[in-house]
């Protein structure tokens, strides 16, 4: 379960053992549609790798999949709006027949400001569109984060820095908008805890882990809100 949602994800189990920053993997398996694999981890915490999903979405493809057509896959089906809010920044689900995500990011610098991305499970790639872009942090939140014990391992190497300045990365951002993407990437990664694929809109603005969380929580704590839907003879896939 969800125990922590402060700059990552965290998870633990019955016994208090947990694990950090799941949701970079998560999203590579959800975006190459596995809904069944086994991960080893001898650490608290997933490697960061670069930042983004794009390490694992490429060892995903050196391993493979294979189908389990004797597992009908069930989907969770959005029936009404739902909705958090915590000061300005707020998350909703409404009513889909796929699985989209719509983030909105607005801050203070002169570098970043308002960014929007919309990822359509239907009609767009994972791997092309959001699976490359990388977490990111500003210069001027290090000191705090690394001071509770957040960020320890950060380098350029596995995130955006923004300075104010701009970015200091080599070779800038992958993408012109690569910062909302990253945080489509992220919700696709925390949606996959639903414990299965979820026909449903994600709307978010200035939303983070905290309140990806919040409104699966909320949906499931509702009912009427939402129910299983059968996907017919859909096949589950799963590591090969």
């Amino acid at each position: 379960m969800v125990v922590d949602t402060t700059l990552c994800t965290v998870l633990s189990n019955q016994y208090g053992v947990g694990i950090s920053t799941p949701e970079h993997v998560l999203a590579a398996l959800a975006g190459a549609g596995i809904d069944n694999a086994t991960i080893e981890v001898d650490a608290s915490e997933l490697p960061i790798m670069d930042g983004s999903s794009d390490d694992f979405t490429f060892l995903i493809g050196c391993v493979g999949v294979r189908p389990q057509p004797s597992r009908p896959r069930r989907r969770i089906e959005v029936l009404k709006p739902v909705q958090v809010q915590d000061g300005k920044s707020w998350a909703r689900l409404l009513p889909s027949d796929r699985f989209e995500v719509s983030c909105t990011i607005d801050y203070d610098h002169p570098h970043v400001g308002v960014q929007r991305f919309d990822f359509d499970s239907a009609r767009q790639t994972f791997s092309e569109t959001v699976g490359r872009a990388r977490t990111f942090g500003f210069l001027h939140e290090l000191e705090w984060m690394r001071a509770r014990g957040y960020a320890k391992g950060a380098t350029l190497d596995n995130a955006v820095a923004i300075s104010p300045n701009g970015v200091m990365n080599d070779g800038g951002l992958r993408y012109p908008d690569e910062l909302v993407r990253h945080k489509v990437l992220d919700v696709i990664g925390d949606f996959a805890l639903a414990g299965a694929p979820v026909l449903g809109a994600f709307q978010g603005f200035r939303s983070g882990h905290r309140l990806n969380n919040l409104v699966l929580r909320t949906l499931f704590a509702d009912d009427s809100a939402w129910r299983w839907e059968g996907a017919g003879t859909e096949e589950q896939r799963v590591v090969a």
